[in-house]
């Protein structure tokens, strides 16, 4: 069952076309990859997706029961951070205006963290953790409210090669509960390790079907 349905997108800036005439889906537990190379509009992609950028043309429907995660890039948090890793997740409880958590809030914050292995260091500053604890914490953050649909984008790019397998690791897990990913990034080898499906961005246009069917890069394929 398709939940994203993307028709024909194209978004530019001034004149400048950066998304054009884009198409594609994303369906309930996939691992949907989007990569290609740095200024091919994967981020405009997210943001248009986000409703944060109004396209030229075209149109991005989500299903009304899809609830969207969100990891971004970057994020500007330093070792100054005042808070708590627990209290930062807890930043993402969807109540209304009341300054304390209702005790199901708690229990759900407590799961999460559970379920993304921070427990031992929920309590610590979130500004003193190191780059895959925060990665985790982020990840937890956006997994908070339950979504359907959990968009990384170049979530892995600042982690080693062990830290950004143990964070895939994690996702898939989830993944394969039911919560479908889009996962942006410019890493093949970690495009085929976790993608079901992949939306290849290039300046000359794109392609989209099973992982199976993703190229190579094309210096690895000489």
């Amino acid at each position: 069952m398709s939940i994203v349905t993307v028709n024909d997108l194209t978004v530019a800036y001034g004149n400048h076309q950066v998304i054009d005439n884009l198409s594609f889906n994303i369906n309930q537990g996939d691992f949907l990859v989007v990569i290609g190379e740095n200024g091919v509009g994967k981020t405009t992609l997210v943001r248009s997706m986000l409703g944060f950028i109004k396209p030229q043309k075209g149109e991005i429907i989500i299903s009304p029961q899809t609830k969207i995660g969100y990891v971004p890039q970057f994020r500007n948090i330093d070792q100054e951070y005042p808070l708590s890793i627990r209290d930062f997740i807890a930043l993402n409880v969807q109540h209304s205006f009341l300054p304390w958590l209702r005790t199901s809030e708690r229990q759900r914050v407590d799961e999460i963290i559970s379920q993304t292995n921070l427990q031992k260091i929920a309590d610590r500053p979130l500004g003193l953790a190191s780059g895959g604890e925060k990665q985790r914490a982020y990840l937890a953050q956006a997994l908070l409210p339950n979504p359907s649909l959990l968009i990384l984008d170049e979530s892995t790019a600042s982690l080693d090669n062990e830290m950004k397998y143990e964070l895939l690791d994690l996702v898939t897990r989830f993944q394969q509960q039911g919560l479908s990913v889009m996962f942006v990034t410019h890493d093949w080898d970690l495009a085929q390790h976790y993608g079901t499906r992949f939306l290849q961005m290039t300046g000359d246009g794109y392609l989209t079907g099973p992982i199976n069917e993703l190229p190579r890069p094309e210096k690895e394929a000489e």
